[in-house]
């Protein structure tokens, strides 16, 4: 259910009088991406044809840049090079957005060499991978900054050291981290995150064979984080025995010190450990509905002053829960799995943020709706059969235009009494509505959004995004 990011963006830079529109690639005027580094200026968007660029690392220092590939994942291969022994590329600039870049082979003296090293205010990063880096993603402490990452890949980055990780976020005010496939660190954390507020939401994080990761989530200056919706799996190597650590540094972030843990599917491969490990002081801690499977305890040390949990169920034997194929890091559930089905709590909502899980993890770094014909099932995924909810457009279901902007209209016949449901991409429903053929969505943000129909007894889901 992948929305294909094609950019219309020749109009939208004539719309916008004043931004400059970089074409790269080879048979193009600059063949590499550094060769317009240094040219463009606040607002300006850069095309990269898809395809390999060797050895080719930049700075980038303007504002309001929009960086992407086309026709496919431009591939930033570092070949060990670096810009000042920082990263592929270096973001100096404020409110950069880049999407389907690739980012490899980057490694420094320091150990440090990422693929992106963010130095600037804000960045949103989309259908992009990074891998055989020192870090993936290394972003310094920013404030105010708010940083959104989803639909990427992180695999096999670190150098081995410990202090280098698949992403390492440092103290910025906002994290968004959604439906991402994070796995294979060397050693270091699949995500370790300083960031003041966390949304981790319907991801895969998981170590696998092979690998030598140490914490799934490390979450070292507590803050606020909301764990909703992820599949989360400890390898049988991974070299630290606790799966998400909370404020183990020091409570130094902003209070207060509260994590949600909310239908989550959480295993343990390895021969023991501990599922959270928590700082002295911490707040709250809420779980709701969270499978936890595998050998280890459920809280190392510490427990949070404050405790709310209900509907979690844990067993040491992961063949209990009857996943459909947990050998290939499947736990989807199965008609067996009656432990979980229609097993869960209403988790409710924190200051106005709905609890509720709506989304689904979906392999390989995407989403879908999460279907719901009962009672919240306990874990990331909800059994359904699959022809109740279909996650792909039909003949007879098209929207357009997507990219859209005030009106998006949909091309399918209605009967009576049929609805439209509208959920940003944190989850949350912001519009339901008797259907039309014309939806006004003018008062939306831009953004990634989906959309279910209900259409009699059938029901259809796909995204649209809003610019």
């Amino acid at each position: 259910m992948r929305i294909l990011y094609i950019a219309i963006i020749a109009l939208a830079v004539v719309q916008a009088g004043f931004a400059n529109y970089w074409q790269v690639g080879p048979g193009k005027t600059y063949t590499a991406p550094s060769q317009v580094s240094s040219l463009v200026e606040d607002g300006d968007t850069v095309a990269i044809d898809a395809g390999v660029y060797e050895s080719d690392v930049a700075r980038w220092a303007a504002n309001d840049l929009f960086i992407t590939g086309v026709g496919g994942k431009a591939h930033l291969k570092a070949n060990g090079n670096s810009y000042g022994q920082k990263a592929i590329w270096v973001i100096a600039g404020d409110n950069t957005r880049i999407e389907n870049i690739e980012f490899s082979l980057c490694t420094v003296p320091d150990q440090n060499g990422a693929g992106i090293r963010q130095e600037g205010k804000n960045l949103t990063v989309r259908y992009c991978h990074f891998h055989h880096n020192d870090d993936g993603i290394l972003a310094g402490t920013m404030n105010p900054s708010n940083i959104i990452i989803e639909f990427c890949e992180f695999g096999y980055n670190g150098y081995g050291d410990g202090q280098s990780h698949n992403l390492y976020i440092n103290n910025i005010d906002t994290l968004i981290f959604r439906f991402n496939y994070s796995h294979h660190t060397s050693v270091g954390h699949e995500l370790k995150s300083r960031a003041h507020v966390n949304y981790i939401l319907y991801n895969r994080i998981s170590d696998e064979a092979g690998t030598t990761s140490s914490r799934s989530i490390d979450l070292p200056n507590g803050g606020t984080t909301y764990l909703i919706g992820n599949l989360i799996e400890q390898g049988p190597e991974s070299e630290n025995s606790n799966i998400i650590g909370y404020g183990l540094e020091g409570l130094n972030n902003p209070s207060p010190h509260e994590l949600f843990a909310i239908n989550n599917t959480i295993i343990n491969n390895r021969s023991n450990g501990s599922f959270f490990s928590f700082q002295n002081g911490t707040t709250f801690f809420k779980a709701f509905n969270n499978i936890i499977a595998g050998p280890g305890v459920f809280v190392q040390g510490n427990y949070p002053s404050n405790v709310d949990t209900a509907s979690n169920i844990m067993s040491t034997d992961i063949g209990v829960f009857e996943f459909a194929d947990p050998d290939s890091y499947d736990f989807h559930l199965t008609a067996n799995s009656q432990l979980a089905i229609d097993q869960g709590s209403n988790p409710g909502s924190d200051g106005g943020f709905s609890l509720s899980p709506v989304l689904e993890y979906m392999h390989p770094s995407d989403s879908l709706i999460r279907c719901q014909t009962g009672f919240l099932d306990i874990g990331a995924y909800e059994f359904c059969i699959i022809s109740d909810v279909q996650n792909n457009p039909v003949q007879d279901f098209k929207i357009y235009p997507n990219p859209a902007h005030d009106f998006l209209y949909v091309d399918m016949p209605f009967v009576a009494g049929s609805t439209f449901e509208i959920f940003n991409s944190m989850g949350q429903l912001l519009l339901s509505k008797f259907a039309e053929n014309r939806v006004d969505i003018s008062q939306f943000s831009a953004g990634i959004y989906f959309i279910i129909i209900k259409n009699g007894a059938s029901q259809w889901c796909s995204k649209f995004v809003k610019e």
